[in-house]
C-alpha cells in the first residue's frame, strides 16, 4: 500500500470525525485522493479544505446519511461507477451501551441498518469493480465485542460480530482476485462514539482507552503486514492466531450425519 506510486481513490464513511477523519488524513497523506462520506457537511468541507492545503490531494465529499435507504442507494451507484475508488473504508457506525433489556429496539432496528445493511451494501457494490479490475482494498471498522459482546449491548455487539463473519467470508472468496480485505477490532477509542453511546470514555479506566490516532496507525501498519484481522492493542499476534486455529479445529466436526455420542440419542 505505501508503495503504491498512484494508489487511486479511498471511499472513507463516517468520514467527518474521529476515526474516518483520521483514516481521510493518514491516507491522503500516502497519496490517496478522497471520497468522504458523512452525514455533518460543516465538518466535512472543514476537514476536506484542511486535507486539500495539506496534501494537495483531490478531496470530494458526499452528505449521506447511511440509515437512510436512499442515501445507501447513492453512494452503492457511486462505488460502481467510480472505477478510480480502489480502497473502500466501512467506517460509519453507532453503538449503545445499555444492556439488551433496557435498549430501545426501535434504535436497535436502527444500530443494525447502520452496522450492518449499509455496510453490507457498499461492500456489494465495491467489490465487483475491484474484482474486475484485479486490484483493491476493503477495511472494515469491527470491534473487539465481535469476539467479547458481554462487554458492551449485546446488539451492538452482534453487529460487529457480522461485520467480523463477513470479512472472514470476503477472505476466502477473494483470495486469488487481487482484492484485500482487513477487520479492525479497536478496544474503546477515545472519539465521541462514547459520548454519543452515553458513557463518555473518560469515565472508563483510561490504561483501557487508545488514542484515535494510534488506533488508526496500528490499523494500518497491520494492513501493510498483510494482517486481514488487526486488533491493535493485542501484544502478541500469536494469541489471535490460536484463536483462528482452535476455531478451524471445529471445521471437522461441525456438520455430521449423527449426534456426537455424549448426548446419548439416536442409532
Amino acid at each position: 500500500m505505501t508503495n503504491t506510486t498512484q494508489p487511486g481513490t479511498a471511499l472513507i464513511t463516517g468520514a467527518s470525525s474521529g476515526i474516518g477523519a483520521i483514516y481521510a488524513d493518514r491516507l491522503a497523506r500516502r497519496g490517496y485522493d478522497l471520497v468522504l462520506v458523512a452525514r455533518n457537511r460543516e465538518r466535512l468541507e472543514t476537514l476536506a479544505q484542511r486535507l486539500t492545503d495539506e496534501t494537495g490531494r483531490s478531496v470530494e465529499i458526499v452528505t449521506a446519511d447511511l440509515g437512510a435507504e436512499a442515501d445507501v442507494h447513492r453512494i452503492e451507484t457511486l462505488l460502481r461507477t467510480d472505477a478510480s475508488i480502489t480502497t473502500l473504508v466501512n467506517n460509519a457506525g453507532v453503538g449503545a451501551v445499555a444492556p439488551l433489556l433496557a435498549s430501545d429496539v426501535d434504535k436497535m432496528q436502527s444500530m443494525i441498518e447502520l452496522n450492518v445493511v449499509a455496510l453490507t451494501r457498499l461492500t456489494y457494490a465495491a467489490v465487483p469493480g475491484m474484482v474486475e479490475r484485479g486490484t483493491g482494498t476493503i477495511i472494515n471498522i469491527a470491534s473487539v465485542v465481535a469476539i467479547s459482546p458481554e462487554l458492551l449491548n449485546g446488539v451492538y455487539g452482534a453487529s460487529k460480530a457480522f461485520v467480523l463473519a463477513l470479512t472472514r467470508s470476503l477472505k476466502h472468496e477473494l483470495a486469488d482476485k487481487g482484492v484485500r480485505v482487513q477487520a479492525v477490532l479497536p478496544g474503546a477509542t477515545r472519539t465521541e462514539f462514547w459520548d454519543v453511546a452515553g458513557q463518555p470514555a473518560d469515565n472508563l479506566p483510561q490504561d483501557w482507552v487508545m488514542s484515535a490516532d494510534d488506533m488508526v496507525d496500528a490499523a494500518l501498519a497491520g494492513l501493510d503486514q498483510g494482517e486481514v484481522f488487526t486488533v491493535p492493542s493485542l501484544p502478541d499476534v500469536a494469541d489471535w492466531n490460536a484463536y483462528e486455529s482452535a476455531r478451524t479445529a471445529l471445521f471437522p466436526n461441525l456438520s455430521r450425519s449423527a449426534p456426537a455420542a455424549r448426548f446419548g440419542v439416536g442409532a
